[in-house]
């Protein structure tokens, strides 16, 4: 009944679909990988920038840090009164080291005071479960809901926590677990990656913490939000005046608070990857559109003259093929739509998990459905709009004659190819005579390797991240910091600890750098001479000693300040005696993580004048004396943190599983959808151009195997030649991956393995040979009746 009230046109678009379904959705697929690639980073960011500025706003989340040595409570009126301020905190916030059952190494943590009874103003906790600090109990603490569930621990009577506060030990009841809008990111300081076991934020009275870290009337941290419109620099800069004598190791904004500056991070990356991955695979369906409906139009030369001959008009024929156009792209669409929001929910409860917000609803707004339909229907009239005028302004006598013969005449190749059997002979003087079209195919078999490389490859970066940056650069097995630069005597005591074969000292001093109006607040980082434990690495990552004077800028860096070798860049220390250093950059370093700045130890303490000082220790151990020397740690006072390196190789590999990984599954999968949809449209289209050929060629009594020879020798040559061009292309895709994803976090070395290039030439082999069973059957189903009739 349906197909009755149907126009006799619209009839035939419903019967073409369903004669060339597989085509049709393999397109449909193609286009859906592009629309729900592009739908799910869309939403994501969307949703991520949102639910960032929800919870920043609902608990008055700080515009401005201040950390400081010791300030007395009444500096807080000053520090209020100056211009563009709008609220400040004070508070306490100190290392700390904690002692958990089941583990032989130290966690680490983070301690800040809480006003008991009354709610802050700026950065308020969101409760979990348990309840608030109780007033009168100095024992009672909060603790980060990731540190909780990384550890099984609960709250209410006897759940506790043991705590090395200032060198000594306490247990701690735990009074509630709470997340935090400064800690969406917890990471603890020095490390690669968050380790919710090893490291935790707590929460605890400012009366309880005065006592313990003797800062009666006194605070070492402020925090500020600003009026709407006010000047940051101008305030950091009146608020760094006021608190330099106090220790004031200078103030900072979000933009390098570390918890913001992953987050935003990641959502750069997500932004990236929104504007590069959707127009590679859209492009792909365009191009498979053009090639398919092209083609496809040619075998209908004759449907399209008895059209016109029975009256339909030029406007009517291009309609008819517009609509076989649109329902094919309005499918993809709609599973990308579908696609899209599945994918999206499911890498909201992953970035859930990585962030900790107290809420996050991943949400599309129409303003992306519209784009994202718009882009596919835009791509999809682009791509065949050339041959669907063609086809309708065919002039009905020409389009019931047959085509006109293919010129055959003799090529460059003819000697050898008489060399061969008559069927081969056929299949190279067919790609020859047809340059254009064996072109195409084998650039859209080349296109399926490529994304696969593109796509694989970042498991190969990985691997390569973590040889260099924990292998060749940083070969320790932990790095100890003290809570404050100690006297040299301080490394013969670490030499001293039971387990350790080698240390040696580093010093790390916090500064402004600027270089022409370019300014990056940096850690200029100190150490020795002949350094074996953690190294500096050139730009071919080669090791190489630390210049004796001047200073060394890793690559980020230095393109961050605009500043290489030979110019002077001014590092205006934040600590001690706060010198103003004009240092010549001697040297740019490669490293893959973060942007650092390094000098030579004694070179950097004589510039501080205080020479010898050192902020910690990198540390060779013997494996089997760990306990022994993680017990000395957790005694030592001085101590404030630990990092073990397998500890922190172990964290990465875990996060880039999560995150990463997770986003490589996607494209490997979407990719996977490409080589197909590439590999059996090739060969269904081929098959329907030459049906008439290789049934006549059956009537003249080639076998099965010999028609099928012809059809799928051909394409395996053109799959053959699009191999090495594939992995060519591939590896320029994962070149601009390593451009698109360069930020201040990591860099993503540009490494593809022998094992990706066979891999991805595997997926589209075998998708080359599941066509090419499909095809073979249709060759079997070939009518040689038809084939007899003459179309003269």
């Amino acid at each position: 009944m349906v197909m009755r009230a149907l126009h006799p046109l619209d009839k035939k678009v419903v019967r073409d679909l369903g004669s060339m379904w597989a085509q049709a959705l393999a397109i449909a697929l193609v286009i859906a990988a592009g629309i729900a690639m592009f739908v799910m980073s869309e939403g994501m960011l969307e949703s991520l920038n949102e639910t960032r500025a929800a919870y920043y706003e609902r608990y008055g989340f700080t515009d401005v840090f201040a950390p400081m040595k010791r300030a007395p409570n009444a500096l807080e009126k000053r520090l209020q009164q100056v211009p563009g301020v709008r609220f400040i905190e004070t508070r306490i916030k100190e290392r700390v080291t904690l002692d958990m059952p089941g583990m032989n190494e130290p966690a680490q943590g983070q301690i800040l005071s809480y006003p008991v009874g009354d709610e802050p103003r700026l950065n308020r906790l969101h409760l979990a479960s348990g309840r608030w600090l109780a007033p009168g109990q100095s024992d009672e603490v909060l603790v980060s809901e990731t540190f909780i569930e990384a550890h099984g621990l609960g709250v209410g009577p006897g759940a506790t926590i043991t705590v090395i506060m200032n060198g000594r030990k306490r247990d701690l009841k735990i009074a509630g677990v709470v997340l935090s809008a400064e800690y969406i990111y917890a990471i603890q300081p020095g490390a690669l990656m968050p380790d919710n076991k090893r490291y935790g934020i707590f929460w605890m009275s400012r009366t309880a913490l005065e006592a313990a870290f003797n800062m009666k009337g006194a605070f070492n941290n402020a925090v500020f939000s600003l009026d709407p419109g006010a000047n940051e620099d101008a305030v950091k800069a009146a608020v760094d005046l006021i608190l330099e004598p106090y220790g004031g190791t200078g103030s900072y904004g979000r933009d390098i608070q570390i918890s913001d500056w992953y987050v935003s991070g990641e959502i750069d990356q997500l932004r990236n990857m929104a504007q590069f991955v959707p127009p590679i695979f859209l492009a792909i369906a365009a191009f498979l559109l053009n090639v398919v409906i092209t083609r496809w139009i040619d075998t209908e030369r004759e449907e399209i003259g008895l059209l016109k001959a029975f009256g339909y008009s030029t406007w009517a024929v291009g309609v008819h093929y517009i609509k076989l156009v649109m329902i094919i792209t309005l499918v993809g669409v709609v599973l990308g739509f579908m696609g899209g929001m599945w994918f999206g929910r499911g890498l909201a409860g992953i970035y859930q998990e990585f962030f900790r917000f107290p809420f996050l609803h991943f949400h599309i707004s129409p303003g992306v459905f519209t784009t994202a339909g718009g882009i596919g229907v835009l791509v999809a009239l682009l791509s065949t709009v050339n041959a669907v005028r063609r086809a309708a302004l065919l002039p009905p006598s020409e389009a019931m004659s047959p085509p006109p013969p293919t010129t055959y005449g003799r090529s460059y190749f003819e000697g050898w190819v008489r060399r061969l059997s008559q069927p081969s002979r056929m299949i190279v003087r067919h790609l020859v005579r047809w340059p254009m079209r064996s072109l195409m195919t084998m650039l859209g078999n080349a296109a399926a390797v490529a994304v696969l490389i593109g796509s694989m490859f970042f498991m190969d970066a990985m691997e390569e991240l973590i040889d260099i940056s924990f292998n060749r650069a940083e070969r320790q097995d932990a790095t100890l910091t003290f809570h404050e630069a100690m006297e040299p005597r301080a490394l013969e005591n670490i030499k001293s600890m039971p387990g350790v074969l080698q240390a040696e000292p580093f010093r790390a001093v916090s500064a402004k750098l600027t270089f022409r109006g370019a300014e990056r607040r940096e850690s200029l980082t100190g150490i020795v001479q002949g350094a074996h434990l953690s190294r500096i690495l050139d730009q071919d990552l080669k090791p190489v000693d630390v210049p004796r004077t001047g200073l060394v800028l890793s690559q980020k860096l230095s393109e961050m300040l605009g500043a290489g070798v030979g110019d002077v860049v001014i590092a205006q220390v934040t600590e001690g005696r706060r010198p103003t250093l004009e240092l010549p950059v001697v040297q740019v370093s490669e490293t893959m993580m973060g942007s650092p700045a390094f000098m030579d130890f004694d070179y950097l303490g004589r510039v501080m004048r205080e020479e010898g000082r050192l902020s910690g220790a990198y540390v060779l151990m013997d494996a089997n004396r760990e306990a022994k020397f993680f017990h000395d740690v957790k005694n030592t006072p001085a101590i404030a943190g630990i990092a073990v390196k397998t500890t922190m190789l172990q964290s990465f590999r875990d996060t880039m599983a999560e995150n990463v990984m997770v986003m490589t599954t996607f494209n490997i999968a979407f990719a996977a959808v490409i080589a197909v949809g590439v590999v059996y449209n090739a060969a269904r289209i081929s098959l329907s151009e030459r049906a008439r050929e290789l049934a006549s060629l059956r009537v003249l009594g080639f076998t099965l195997g010999e028609v099928s020879f012809i059809l799928l020798g051909e394409l395996a040559i053109l799959i053959v030649v699009a191999l090495p061009f594939g992995c060519l292309f591939g590896y320029g895709l994962a070149w601009l991956w390593t451009i698109s994803l360069d930020t201040d976090l990591y860099r993503i070395p540009l490494e593809v393995s022998r094992q990706t290039y066979g891999m991805s030439v595997s997926v589209v082999v075998v998708a080359a040979i599941a066509s090419g069973l499909a095809t073979f059957r249709q060759i079997g189903k070939l009518d040689m009746v038809q084939a007899l009739k003459t179309r003269e």
